[in-house]
């Protein structure tokens, strides 16, 4: 049974939540996000607050209440503060440069990478080496910045690539004679 599930989602100052058959949308400063239910799970509005109730007793329903449960917090957060994520790029001659409605993306190849910004999502480049990734909706913040490490990951001699902020990339020694 899960725990999850149980809590009530508070819902912030500002943001309000419809609840049609099988989907809950809610709406903020930073946007609108909705998501669809499973089959015996429904939310219902409290107060200022959003439940989760269950049809189904059973362990498979109890797990996805708490998926549920956390995609609304998740959802909620995002619509009034909002989500970001940090990459940094390590390596000589590796930048970043956001031009129009793409990321332009120098990491020693022999051409450059050109990622297009999805919609929804906001990229920034502070310096060089520094991309900041901000929108509402965490999944697709985090599918983004997947993406762009995928494009040139942390190699295990150098450390070079583009990385998480302060992710720890453990080292190996080289080969000696």
């Amino acid at each position: 049974m899960s725990r999850v599930a149980k809590k009530p989602v508070p819902l912030p100052q500002g943001v309000t939540a419809t609840i049609d058959a099988g989907t809950v949308t809610l709406q903020g400063a930073k946007g609108s996000l909705s998501v669809k239910l499973a089959a015996n799970v429904s939310v219902a509005q409290e107060d200022q607050a959003l439940c989760v109730k269950v049809a189904a007793n059973d362990t498979a329903t109890w797990a996805l209440a708490g998926s549920t449960r956390a995609h609304l917090a998740n959802m909620a957060q995002g619509v009034s503060k909002g989500f970001e994520q940090k990459l940094e790029l390590v390596g000589v001659g590796y930048r970043a440069a956001v031009q129009g409605k793409a990321l332009n993306l120098t990491l020693g190849y022999s051409h450059p990478v050109v990622y297009p910004i999805p919609e929804g999502i906001t990229i920034e480049t502070p310096s060089q080496t520094e991309i900041m990734i901000k929108g509402s909706d965490r999944q697709k913040i985090g599918q983004v910045a997947a993406d762009i490490r995928r494009f040139r990951a942390p190699e295990p001699y150098k450390g070079k690539g583009v990385r998480y902020s302060g992710e720890k990339i453990e080292l190996k020694e080289a080969k000696k004679k």
